[in-house]
C-alpha cells in the first residue's frame, strides 16, 4: 500500500506470530462450555447442536483469523460500505425475509438463514468508530456533529423494531451509545436521551404489540400466569436455586432434562450450566468472559489510532451486552428478550457475529502500533 510508512508494513508471517493467542484461548475455553452444555442438553448426544455447533464455531475461527490478519487501514476505508450493505440487507428482510417465531428477522441463503439485526452490532460498532476518528475532539461536543452518528444508529433500530425485535433494537441503540460516550460525547447530552427516552415512555407503551406488554406484565409478577406467559422465568429461577453451591453435576440437572425448563438451548442454557455445575460453574463462566473483556480493554488502550480503540471499546461493549442482558434476563432481573449468551448459546448468525467481532479485536491488537491520519491514510 503506498503512502504508508515501511515501519507499518507488517508481513503476514509476523502478523500470524502477533496474533493475540492467550484470547483465542480464552475464546474458544469459552466455546468448549458452550459445546459440552449443548451436549448435555440433547441428552448426552452430540446431534442436534453440538456437531452444528462445532462445524459453527471452526468456520468462525477462520473467519475471526482472516479479519484479524487482514490491515485495519482496510477496515478503516470500507467501514460505511460494510455498514451500508448491512443496511440494506436490514431493508431486504423485509422484503424478502424469512418468519420464524412470529418474527421476520432472516434472510434464507440456502446454507444458511442470517440474521443481519445480528451482523448489523459489528457494523455500528465499526462505522462509528470510523465517524469519530474523523472528527475532532472540539467538533464531538458540538450537536450538529452528532446527527449523523445518531441516524447511523437510528436507521437500522427502527427497522429491527418493525421486525419486530425490541430486544435487538435496544441492543444496538446501546452498543452505539457505548462508542459515543468513548468518543469523548459529554454526559449531560446522554442525560438528556434518557429524559426524552423517559417522556417517550407513554408513546413507546402504545406502541408495544400486546405480546411484548405481556411479558413486561410478566417480568413484574411472573407469579400471574404460571403456566402461561410466566412459565419461562420460573422454571428458570427454579433451576438457578436448585443448583445451589456446586450444581447437581454434569447431565444431571432435573428442570433441564425432564423438560421443565423450555429454549434450555439457546436463551436459557446459563441456567442449565447453573443447574449443573452450581453458581461455582456459573462464575467461572463469568471469569472466562471477564478476562475477555479485560483483553478488549487493554487492545482498546494500547492501540495509537483513534479508530482502533473506538473500535475495540465497541466490540467489547457489545460482548458486556450480550453477556448481561442474557444472565440479567434468565434471573428474572430484566424482561425476556432473546438475547443469546456469546459462545455458549446454539446459533449460527449469533456465533458468527461474536467470531466476526473478536476477528476485529485482535486485527486492532496485531495493527495497534499502525496510524491513520483522519482523512484515512497512514502517518509516517
Amino acid at each position: 500500500m503506498h503512502g504508508f510508512a515501511p515501519s507499518q508494513r507488517l508481513s503476514l508471517g509476523r502478523k500470524i506470530l502477533q496474533i493475540n493467542w492467550g484470547l483465542v484461548l480464552l475464546i474458544t475455553a469459552t466455546a468448549a462450555v458452550g459445546i459440552a452444555m449443548l451436549y448435555s442438553a440433547a441428552n448426552g448426544s452430540w446431534n442436534p447442536w453440538a456437531t452444528r455447533q462445532i462445524a459453527r464455531y471452526g468456520v468462525g475461527l477462520v473467519i475471526l483469523i482472516t479479519i484479524a490478519l487482514v490491515d485495519i487501514r482496510f477496515w478503516y476505508r470500507y467501514a460505511y460500505l460494510i455498514y451500508g450493505i448491512l443496511l440494506v440487507m436490514l431493508i431486504a428482510v423485509e422484503v424478502v425475509g424469512s418468519v420464524g417465531m412470529g418474527a421476520q428477522r432472516w434472510i434464507n441463503l440456502g446454507v444458511i438463514k442470517l440474521q443481519p439485526s445480528e451482523l448489523m452490532k459489528v457494523g455500528i460498532a465499526l462505522a462509528l468508530a470510523r465517524y469519530f476518528h474523523g472528527v475532532s475532539a472540539e467538533d464531538v461536543r458540538r450537536i450538529p456533529y452528532l446527527l449523523a452518528p445518531i441516524l447511523m444508529i437510528g436507521a437500522p433500530s427502527a427497522l429491527v423494531l418493525k421486525q419486530p425485535d425490541l430486544g435487538t433494537a435496544l441492543f444496538l441503540i446501546m452498543t452505539g451509545g457505548a462508542v459515543f460516550f468513548v468518543a469523548g460525547v459529554r454526559l449531560w447530552k446522554f442525560g438528556l436521551v434518557f429524559a426524552a427516552a423517559g417522556a417517550a415512555v407513554p408513546i413507546a407503551w402504545s406502541m408495544l404489540r400486546p405480546y411484548q406488554q405481556k411479558r413486561i406484565f410478566t417480568f413484574l409478577d411472573p407469579e400471574t400466569d404460571p403456566l402461561g406467559a410466566g412459565y419461562h422465568i420460573l422454571q428458570s429461577k427454579i433451576a438457578l436455586g436448585s443448583g445451589g453451591l456446586f450444581g447437581k453435576g454434569f447431565m444431571q440437572g432435573s428442570q433441564s432434562h425432564l423438560n421443565f425448563l423450555p429454549e434450555k438451548q439457546t436463551d436459557f442454557i446459563f441456567t442449565m450450566l447453573a443447574e449443573e455445575f452450581g453458581m461455582v460453574g456459573g462464575l467461572v463462566l463469568l471469569g472466562l468472559y471477564m478476562l475477555i473483556m479485560v483483553y478488549g480493554f487493554a487492545i482498546s488502550l494500547r492501540s495509537r489510532t483513534h479508530f482502533g480503540r473506538l473500535l475495540a471499546m465497541g466490540i467489547t461493549s457489545m460482548l458486556f451486552l450480550y453477556v448481561f442482558i442474557n444472565i440479567a434476563m434468565v434471573m428474572g432481573l430484566i424482561p425476556v428478550v432473546g438475547v443469546p449468551l456469546p459462545l455458549i448459546s446454539y446459533g449460527g448468525t449469533a456465533m458468527l457475529t461474536l467470531m466476526i467481532g473478536m476477528g476485529f479485536l485482535i486485527c486492532t491488537y496485531i495493527h495497534r502500533d499502525v496510524t491513520i491520519s483522519r482523512h484515512g491514510g497512514g502517518d509516517g
